[in-house]
């Protein structure tokens, strides 16, 4: 059916309404890190700023064992990547693909964990870091994300929709039930995976309150830490130097964003087909 000139119009209308709204706040915090402290306090607020200062990322940068902050930021993001890879394909695959008792229960249980919020288990957790010795130590920010629920659920939404006689076919061939994942269940559900990744990389790399929670030295903390450090800078709250700090804890985002922008696509795009 063809859509009528004015629909369009009015789709577009309200496409670029949703992009400055989610927009306009990015390209804000852009522009005050390139700002003066006075521009930033200055009304009616102005845009742009009458002159570029790359210091403002110097002394943001310099603040802090800022380098520190984003060793600790990566490390921790990409272990707990690993970490849920390992744990999330079986479980998936078994979840698709595997009939045994309990199976519904199961499963049931693992997405009623997608209902806690981390704020109502810290304390137990924190319990067992500690008994553990693991408390202000990079592992106590990575242990208790070896898995996830949301992972396991987008992965066997997936995996349900490999057709089955490519599965026996295989087995035919005398490949094991590690190979079929290896070989044929990974490689079709890569831009699941990719999707799963970019969201777990995001949330996991601005995490806030678990490091505040489980660190207590410079050693182990992460980025947003060291960016809340930043309302302490020259007596009071630079805004200038905190949007430059927030500039560089948000570039490595959408470094990984820019390079899988076209997976995220394709995975809405199979996970969609029935």
């Amino acid at each position: 059916m063809k859509i009528s000139l004015p629909i369009r119009i009015m789709n577009g209308i309200g496409l670029l309404i949703v992009v400055c709204i989610f927009a306009l706040p990015f390209v804000w915090m852009l522009s005050t890190a390139f700002k003066t402290l006075g521009e930033t306090m200055t009304f009616p607020p102005e845009w742009l700023p009458k002159t570029i200062h790359w210091e403002n990322f110097e002394t943001a940068w310099s603040s802090g064992p800022f380098l520190n902050y984003f060793i600790n930021s990566i490390f921790v993001a990409i272990s707990i990547l690993i970490l849920q890879f390992l744990t999330i394909i079986p479980a998936a695959y078994a979840f698709a693909r595997y009939q045994f008792k309990g199976k519904n229960f199961f499963f049931a249980i693992t997405m009623i964990t997608l209902m806690i919020p981390a704020q109502l288990i810290f304390l137990p957790v924190y319990l067992q870091m500690s008994a553990w010795g693991l408390l202000d130590s990079l592992w106590a920010l990575i242990l208790p994300f070896a898995s996830s629920a949301f992972g396991i659920f987008l992965l066997r939404q997936s995996f349900n929709q490999v057709p089955e006689e490519l599965l026996e076919a295989a087995r035919l061939d005398e490949a094991s039930e590690w190979k079929i994942i290896v070989k044929i269940m990974v490689p079709i559900a890569k831009p699941v995976l990719i999707t799963f990744a970019l969201f777990s990389f995001i949330t996991h790399w601005n995490d806030y309150f678990w490091p505040l929670v489980m660190t207590t030295s410079d050693a182990s903390r992460t980025l947003p830490l060291g960016i809340s450090k930043l309302r302490e800078v020259e007596g009071g709250v630079a805004w200038n130097i905190l949007m430059a700090g927030n500039m560089i804890l948000v570039l490595p985002i959408l470094i990984v964003f820019f390079f899988a922008q076209r997976q995220i696509i394709r995975a809405f795009v199979y996970t969609g087909v029935k």
